[in-house]
């Protein structure tokens, strides 16, 4: 059963070595995102998940010890999934890989670790079957969801203007700050496709992981810095 989630943004900017100098503009989103997984680990879960979109259709999994890297950011800085457990072949993707620095820096130990990755054009109903899935692996389930809103808030924005797009990221806030599970089933695939809104998905999954739990939400931080929509809220 789930007992928390963190819900963060997954910008490799979120890595001040990738930032560099722009680091301070998302000091407080960092310090928002180590808020929430202070809430995780008070937690006291048996098990925590990583769940974050991928380039790739439909889902898949990381075990403990998977890395990733910001090389192809300009940054050689490499992370671990948890404690090192063999050399996993697959890399992960850069939304895990941030989750990943996220828990190496917030120094998290003694719960096994692992990730899943979810395509960003995966249908509502099998993202929410994920999360579903996930709730049922664990007596007490922590999941650490890395999604960004809309891209499309500002004319320099990834992808441009769009005036749907300050309303879409209200709407997803409002419903990840009150754990609010009907208004997350009800986000528009194809309208977050549209507005390059890479947390759709991750958040579907948390819905379904979430039924049943009974969890209360609290949004802890949320703008939108370079145009897209970051979003850091805790369910417990």
């Amino acid at each position: 059963m789930l007992v928390a989630a963190a819900v963060c943004p997954c910008p490799p900017l979120l890595v001040p070595e990738v930032a560099a100098g722009a680091a301070p503009e998302l000091d407080a989103a960092r310090a928002a995102c180590f808020d929430a997984l202070g809430v995780l680990a008070a937690s006291r879960p048996d098990r925590l998940i990583v769940v974050g979109p991928t380039p790739f259709a439909g889902r898949g999994t990381h075990p403990q010890g998977a890395t990733g890297s910001f090389r192809g950011f300009g940054v050689d800085l490499e992370v671990r999934l948890g404690a090192a457990d063999g050399a996993p072949d697959r890399e992960l993707p850069p939304a895990l890989a941030v989750g990943a620095w996220l828990l190496g820096r917030a120094h998290w130990a003694g719960v096994p670790v692992e990730a899943l990755g979810v395509g960003e054009p995966l249908e509502p109903e099998r993202c929410l079957q994920a999360g579903r899935d996930l709730a049922a692996s664990a007596d007490r389930l922590a999941v650490l969801v890395m999604g960004d809103g809309s891209a499309c808030r500002t004319l320099k924005a990834p992808g441009y203007l769009d005036e749907r797009a300050a309303d879409f990221d209200a709407a997803a806030a409002r419903a990840l700050g009150a754990a609010d599970l009907p208004a997350l089933r009800a986000l528009d695939a194809p309208l977050a496709h549209e507005l390059k809104a890479a947390g759709r998905a991750p958040w579907q999954v948390l819905a379904g992981a979430a039924e049943g739990a009974e969890l209360g939400g609290r949004l802890l931080y949320e703008d939108a810095p370079y145009g897209v929509g970051y979003i850091v809220a805790v369910w417990s």
